[in-house]
């Protein structure tokens, strides 16, 4: 699964590279060649799309790094960790619910997905079938109890992300 996810960011590191090494100085060429820069909207906003490509390269080596460094024989086979599905139970309602443990930076998070830096995603983590989990926010306290745990090791590569 880590794998997977490092090939897709670098996939897009790829195109952003192509994007800030080539399209973007022929943009800026082009403006630069249509006259006065002070009042050139085309100059203006390759100069913004170069910033921002510039700091979502910044984001994407720093994702990068951070996924080479995961040992996976750290992750617990028997505990709530990164890549985690779990199923909790609200001990009032009897109402389940599911959460796919992602990174604390995750981009793109789906429905159920939450971040172990998260309210939730604190009081998930480290947890094992059968455990209480007291979830406290802002507006109320839930007491939830672990029903079901798929760790990253028990996932098959396309389960969902990191």
């Amino acid at each position: 699964m880590i794998e997977e996810l490092k090939a897709k960011l670098g996939a897009e590191v790829e195109k952003l590279q192509h994007e800030l090494n080539v399209i973007l100085p022929e943009e800026i060429r082009k403006a630069v060649e249509l006259g006065d820069l002070r009042e050139n909207s085309e100059y203006k906003a390759a100069l913004e799309r170069q910033a921002f490509v510039r700091a979502r390269l910044n984001q994407l080596h720093g994702r990068l790094s951070t996924l080479s460094s995961i040992d996976m024989t750290q992750i617990p086979s028997d505990k709530v960790g990164l890549g985690s599905r779990v199923v909790v139970e609200d001990q009032k309602s009897k109402e389940k619910e599911v959460y796919h443990m992602v990174f604390g930076d995750a981009m793109e998070l789906e429905d159920g997905h939450v971040t172990m830096s998260s309210p939730i995603g604190r009081a998930l983590l480290g947890k094992a079938v059968g455990d209480p989990i007291l979830l406290k926010l802002p507006n109320v306290t839930r007491n939830l109890k672990l029903v079901e745990l798929k760790t990253i090791h028990d996932t098959t590569p396309d389960a969902f992300d990191v």
